[in-house]
């Protein structure tokens, strides 16, 4: 089977179910149980810049949309 072209492998995986399912079985995603991947912002679903301190749980943009209504100060 020739990968150069993606749509190509897939098209060919699609005429043999059984390589199709080993294909799926070993390549899909793991469950990762921690690190960067598994923490999500709770406002816009983000990945990165992850505020996780007194359980906000929110992304550095969404924190600072939101950081005086919580009750935070900003001082200069």
């Amino acid at each position: 089977m020739t990968i150069k072209d993606w749509r190509k492998a897939f098209k060919q995986l699609r005429a043999k179910p059984i390589k199709m399912q080993k294909y799926i079985k070993h390549n899909q995603p793991k469950e990762r149980p921690t690190g960067r991947g598994n923490v999500r912002c709770t406002r816009c679903l983000q990945y990165g810049a992850h505020i996780s301190k007194y359980g906000l749980n929110l992304c550095r943009c969404c924190f600072r949309e939101i950081a005086t209504k919580i009750g935070f100060k900003k001082y200069t």
